[in-house]
């Protein structure tokens, strides 16, 4: 067992500077940031100056990075979907352990290859499904297991992504096209697929799902809107999805500060109100909605029999005032609704008194993800290291593979207008495109 836990980071977006790298910050008697890679010079720069990285180890991309004598013991592939295995398995092949963005890969193939790849080095991965680590989800999977509402026999999942990270994500920014990403189903919502089949332990056997990409489209455009905001659009002061509401400090736009000066750290590495700007004039952040190249869809609905019968209905809306995930489950013996939002856990059990449990007070982190950023981290500094982990929460290639496999067949269905899909289908799929 080692006693500190050397990592390199590929890619320095958000994932990997804010939420890897100065969250390790938390643990410095347990791990130390000895190499970074990005294509960006600047993020290059600022991530190895502050962590005293040698310059012999900074590099302009992950490719690069991996090419080199191996220099951790660890490795984060955060860089874009479709760049995950190719960085991977060439890591893997070089002695890594990894920590590795969700999703696996857009391409089924490739996830079976970097599967092999794994098995046959003999190293650990962790996707990095970061539900499970919070207590929220933790906390009511302590109460499906022990049986607190009966049999689960049917539940009902949302996903309120919010119109202002629909419109910076999935509209404007890295995951607007399924070309050049992934579905948004698989993209966004495999923590989803990931969080409904743990938490109540079934394995799903056909799936049907609708969806589409129904607004964000140039014919939807009032008349006389201008390509970007910041043009002079007539309908900026209306318009909910204004760039300058959205990314600029001091206006009232009715974005929560916090989420604002969190995209701005992804416009600019120096956040003022200048550089901002000039980022919305330049950028594909300053672009208007009906008119960003997008093609993911906006709203879906995704409906899960499960192999004993139970149900599983699940919906996806960008269209809403709040970024939050909202579970009724409900059992033989009674129903329990999860709202993460307001972190309350409320257990309606038939014949007895309501019980309510707040989350706020079993935590006080609920920064990243509810508070599960930083425990993930935590969990796989110990999980390579070889120390005691949560059995649990740690989620392998292997348990990924199967939130994967729903979302593939939610995009099936959808592309088939609904046609429901049985699960062998997408088990057995091979090749990298899907069947229409």
């Amino acid at each position: 067992m080692k006693s500190k836990l050397k990592i390199a980071i590929a890619g320095l977006g958000h994932r990997g500077k804010d939420v890897y790298a100065y969250g390790s910050r938390k643990f410095p008697e347990l791990v130390e940031v000895v190499a970074v890679a990005d294509i960006d010079p600047e993020r290059v720069k600022r991530v190895g100056d502050e962590f005293q990285i040698p310059k012999e180890n900074r590099f302009l991309s992950a490719e690069e990075m991996i090419a080199h004598e191996k220099l951790a013991d660890a490795m984060f592939i955060c860089t874009q979907d479709r760049q995950h295995v190719s960085q991977a398995i060439p890591a893997l092949e070089k002695g890594y352990d990894l920590l590795l963005e969700k999703p696996i890969s857009p391409d089924l193939d490739e996830c079976r290859e970097i599967i092999k790849v794994a098995e046959r080095c003999g190293r650990k991965v962790l996707v990095s499904h970061v539900l499970r680590y919070t207590v929220f989800y933790q906390e009511l999977k302590r109460l499906l297991d022990e049986k607190k509402v009966g049999e689960i026999i049917s539940v009902q999942a949302s996903e309120n992504v919010g119109y202002w990270h629909q419109a910076h994500s999935f509209v404007r920014g890295n995951w607007k096209n399924s070309e050049t990403t992934s579905p948004m189903i698989l993209q966004k919502c495999c923590h989803d697929m990931d969080i409904l089949t743990w938490l109540t332990g079934k394995k799903c056997q056909r799936v049907t799902s609708f969806g589409s990409t129904s607004y964000f489209r140039p014919e939807m455009a009032p008349e006389g809107t201008l390509k970007r905001c910041t043009d002079g659009c007539p309908y900026q002061k209306t318009c909910p999805y204004d760039a300058e509401k959205i990314y600029l400090p001091n206006r009232e736009h009715g974005v929560p500060v916090e989420i604002t000066e969190w995209f701005d750290k992804v416009l600019t590495l120096e956040p003022t109100e200048e550089n901002i700007y000039e980022q919305l004039k330049t950028g594909p952040y300053g672009c208007c909605v009906f008119h960003s190249d997008n093609n993911v869809v906006d709203h879906q609905v995704v409906n899960m029999l499960m192999t004993d019968g139970s149900t599983i209905d699940f919906t996806m809306c960008g269209f809403t005032h709040e970024n939050a995930r909202y579970t009724r489950i409900m059992g033989t013996m009674g129903e329990i609704v999860a709202n993460m939002e307001s972190n309350l856990i409320q257990i309606y059990r038939f014949g007895y008194e309501p019980e309510v449990i707040d989350v706020t007070k079993l935590t006080s982190d609920f920064s990243g993800h509810g508070g599960g950023d930083i425990l993930m981290l935590e969990e796989f500094i110990h999980y390579a290291l070889g120390d005691a982990v949560k059995t649990n929460t740690i989620t392998t290639l292997e348990q990924s593979m199967e939130s994967h496999f729903i979302a593939w067949a939610a995009e099936t269905s959808r592309l088939r207008q609904g046609q429901p899909v049985d699960m062998d289908e997408i088990r057995g799929i091979q090749g990298n495109e899907l069947r229409k």
